[in-house]
């Protein structure tokens, strides 16, 4: 019963998928980071379904990929979406550590943010728009292996302050990955070999990210850590795109 309130705190904070009321002590945040990929599952299979079914009724790629990108927004409510714009709002123009991350707490969003965001989500569009026989695995994969590429991250690289998700969600070892990377090597033959071909560029993306954050404010943030989940993400389809 522990592992799975722990499950559904992590489906209530990383979707806004209903996931009931939890009776009597609530789970720590940091016990729940286990099944942060797992999460992507059920958000993988919702964009996947609405793709696929979309191509079914006669819709062309682009229109499904637009509705695909459309559902990961609308069952994560835009949560990582938010990460990505307030990452490329304070690491392109704050001036030094304290303005960057004034910037990335202020709930605007600015023309950095705005330039990311919209690219990101033409490039995943149109990615998807061309990987339209195999919508569904695909969708599964990059949301799990993107969110168990985000929790590498958040073991990995230490807070950047002593607030915010970043910190609150605390460091946990590395076996912390182990449901996600077994979920993950689960669904790789969907696929087959350029799931694997899109994992390193997947992880060179988050590490470039996360690298970047470190030298400028010391660690990572809840805003990082959308940041690399989404970017991780559009570099998957990117990749599986172009292996088609």
């Amino acid at each position: 019963m522990r592992r799975f309130n722990e499950l559904r705190i992590a489906l209530m904070l990383l979707t806004r998928l209903p996931a009931g009321r939890i009776e009597g002590k609530a789970p720590e945040l940091k016990d729940t980071q286990w099944a942060f990929p797992l999460i992507g599952l059920p958000i993988g299979l919702i964009a996947g379904l609405i793709a696929t079914a979309a191509l079914a009724i006669g819709a062309s790629p682009a229109t499904a990929g637009l509705l695909g990108i459309t559902a990961l927004g609308l069952v994560t409510g835009g949560l990582h979406h938010d990460g990505l714009a307030d990452y490329a709002d304070g690491m392109g123009g704050g001036r030094d550590r304290d303005h960057v991350m004034e910037i990335m707490r202020d709930s605007r969003i600015g023309s950095y943010g705005v330039l990311a965001l919209g690219l990101a989500l033409a490039l995943m569009g149109t990615s998807i728009a061309s990987y339209a026989p195999a919508l569904l695995p695909a969708f599964v994969f990059t949301a799990i292996a993107s969110r168990l590429i985000m929790l590498g991250v958040l073991v990995l690289v230490p807070p950047a302050r002593t607030d915010g998700m970043g910190h609150m969600a605390g460091r946990q070892p590395l076996q912390v990955l182990l449901p996600g990377a077994l979920l993950c090597l689960a669904v790789l033959p969907l696929i087959g070999l350029a799931a694997v071909w899109a994992l390193l560029p997947m992880i060179a993306t988050a590490w470039a990210l996360s690298h970047i954050a470190k030298r400028r404010i010391g660690g990572q943030t809840g805003d990082v850590l959308g940041a690399v989940q989404l970017a991780s993400e559009t570099t998957g389809w990117i990749v599986l795109s172009a292996l088609l």
